[in-house]
């Protein structure tokens, strides 16, 4: 069979004669997962199945091999040129599914990027040539079906990947954004790197500057700084000092009392310090402690003066008693009234303090969580100190061995170099805090590329332009309702038709008539937004299989079944048909020949015939898609 391209090419014919293997066919050649050719005279013919396409590289043969008991056949067959020749015979396979499937990857421009960077969802992977066939197929189990508008969109693997890839087949996501998020992703996983490298470095330099005071001791002890030296408290100052101590000449460097005396002193100091932050320390724990026992006191007493106050009660009881039977409480005078107010009195004083027991839950919080920062802040000064005394401790100790003076203090000084490197590199201004400037901007600018407000908005416009054209097309068709304008909807892959306050989906509408009408309006409305965009990836093809299925005259009891393979039709049943068929000639002149529709059906040349864009491929009746001499 040879499809002329930029007409409507009709195969019409009988039931039976395989016009409905034809999809399945073209759809296995293009890399389907599984073969869907119908098992029987078909399969049982045919060793290779194949399809000879236009590109713009030239034709290209692609075939494949029946799959036999499996479920699909890897072999293929892919014959590429300016003009091929069909062989009679293929005799061996040249290439593999994967292959053919990547060759129309590149083919229709589709990007090699994955939706989502970084995910694992299937549904998310890089738009593919296969996703593509939603737009190009409506089998006869589509075509006119309330539930399912795009071709395997009843299966979940394909209905999902649909909703993904619609915002890039419609325009609203371009390869450049996929490129965008992914550019994002990697310049985000270098940002936060980055980040926690300068977090890392700024940490150890909080680190260094509690030990350099430490440091600026020790070079006093050791000589390299004279011994009157004072010690600063600001950073900078300290800073300056040890880098003056590193150019001071180990070998002049001499110990005396004096410096020994200022490193003696300091841990002195430090000692006290010590001391002082562990009484802190002890008094803090004792305040949690007392907190924590104070709180479980209250919360017990809190619930015994619950019970009592329920117990209690006794003035309100006694108060209805007198009220509902007064001769059971009161004496028959005021003497006895007055004495029952006084008493119910009393009681409400009892409950009355019972209910104000003040709640001391929330001050106690206040003061626990002051008493728990503190001992925080006295843990990390203790830590500090005692680091310090270490230090100093373990050089002093060092630095009375006299003999190996020379040796210690170039130890010390190499030491002291390799901390201030630690300490520049760790400096906050530092090249790596304008390197995450940068990368900072480069996020920012890349969120406002892939805004998800812009990508829905082109979705939007996308989708108004769809309608546009579709409901130009419905009243041409035999719809129920021609005015009323059809929206695609993507979430649930259908349309909703539009008529006046309310919006219906097409499986709440009824009559075979209508899902026809939306099903054609939609798919060409589809390819005419497609052909609109410069080098869009879908294929200029639509091909649909017994669109005047709903026409069909009922099947009357008794009648044999091969007078019923090829029905008779009723005039009003013609005129609805050729509908469809003056609604395909139309859009083929005003595609202007770069779009092929091809129409499997019953119907001849009755419904068709006389239209300028149609042409007749072939007529199954007494014959079909396998010759008779294969069988």
């Amino acid at each position: 069979m040879k499809f002329e391209p930029g007409v409507v090419n009709v195969i019409s014919g009988a039931s039976k004669t395989g016009k409905s293997s034809v999809i399945p066919i073209i759809d296995y050649c293009l890399g389907s997962e599984k073969c869907a050719i119908p098992v029987g005279v078909i399969r049982d013919s045919c060793s290779w199945f194949g399809v000879l396409v236009d590109t713009i590289e030239g034709q290209k043969l692609i075939a494949r091999r029946e799959p036999g008991d499996l479920k699909a056949s890897g072999d293929m067959l892919l014959l590429e040129g300016p003009e091929i020749e069909p062989p009679p015979v293929i005799q061996e396979k040249n290439q593999t599914v994967d292959f053919v499937k990547a060759v129309l990857n590149r083919l229709s421009g589709l990007s090699n990027l994955q939706f989502e960077p970084g995910s694992d969802d299937r549904f998310k992977s890089r738009p593919s040539f296969r996703d593509l066939m939603a737009f190009l197929f409506q089998p006869q189990n589509i075509v006119a079906n309330p539930d399912v508008m795009f071709f395997k969109a009843d299966t979940t693997e394909h209905r999902e990947k649909l909703k993904t890839i619609f915002p890039y087949v419609l325009g609203a996501i371009s390869p450049e954004l996929l490129q965008a998020r992914h550019e994002l992703e990697r310049i985000s996983r270098l940002l936060r790197r980055k980040e926690g490298e300068l977090k890392a470095r700024h940490a150890s330099g909080v680190s260094w500057q509690r030990e350099s005071f430490a440091w600026v001791h020790l070079a006093i002890e050791y000589g390299l700084l004279p011994a009157d030296t004072v010690v600063p408290n600001d950073w900078s100052s300290t800073v300056d000092l040890l880098r003056a101590a590193m150019q001071s000449d180990a070998r002049d460097a001499t110990p005396t009392l004096a410096s020994m005396d200022v490193i003696m002193a300091r841990l002195s100091e430090l000692r006290v310090a010590e001391s002082k932050l562990g009484m802190d320390l002890s008094q803090s724990r004792n305040r949690l402690h007392e907190l924590r026992r104070l709180d479980e006191s209250s919360d017990t007493f809190r619930d015994g003066l619950h019970i009592q106050r329920d117990r209690l009660g006794l003035s309100r009881w006694i108060r209805e008693l007198a009220t509902e039977r007064p001769a059971a409480v009161l004496e028959p005078s005021d003497a006895g009234r007055a004495r029952i107010d006084q008493l119910c009195e009393a009681l409400e004083g009892i409950e009355l303090r019972l209910r104000s027991h003040p709640g001391i839950t929330e001050s106690l919080g206040r003061e626990t969580l002051r008493q728990r920062e503190a001992v925080e802040t006295i843990l990390a000064d203790l830590a500090a100190v005692r680091q310090e005394i270490r230090t100093l401790e373990g050089q002093s100790e060092e630095a009375r061995k006299v003999t190996t003076r020379g040796e210690e203090i170039s130890h010390f000084q190499g030491r002291l170099q390799e901390a201030l490197r630690l300490y520049q590199a760790a400096d906050t201004s530092s090249t790596l805090n304008e390197e995450i400037s940068a990368l900072k901007v480069q996020v920012a600018d890349l969120n406002k590329l892939i805004s998800e407000h812009e990508i829905s908005r082109k979705t939007q416009n996308a989708l108004d332009s769809i309608q546009s054209i579709s409901s130009r097309l419905v009243p041409e068709l035999d719809g129920e309702w021609p005015d009323a304008p059809i929206r695609l909807n993507i979430q649930d892959l259908t349309v909703k038709v539009i008529r006046g306050t309310r919006d219906d989906f097409l499986w709440e509408i009824g009559s075979g008539a209508n899902w026809l009408a939306y099903h054609v309006a939609l798919t060409l409305a589809l390819q005419g937004y497609f052909l609109s965009k410069p080098n869009h990836p879908v294929p200029g093809l639509l091909i649909y299989d017994q669109p005047s299925q709903v026409y069909f005259p009922a099947r009357r009891a008794g009648k044999a079944l091969e007078e019923d393979l090829d029905p008779e039709w009723n005039n009003e049943d013609v005129v609805a048909v050729r509908k469809v068929f003056a609604l395909f000639d139309y859009i083929i002149t005003r595609t202007t020949g770069r779009l092929q529709i091809i129409v499997l059906d019953h119907a001849d040349e009755e419904v068709w015939g006389e239209l300028v864009n149609v042409h007749h491929v072939e007529e199954w009746r007494g014959k079909g898609l396998v010759p008779a001499e294969w069988n």
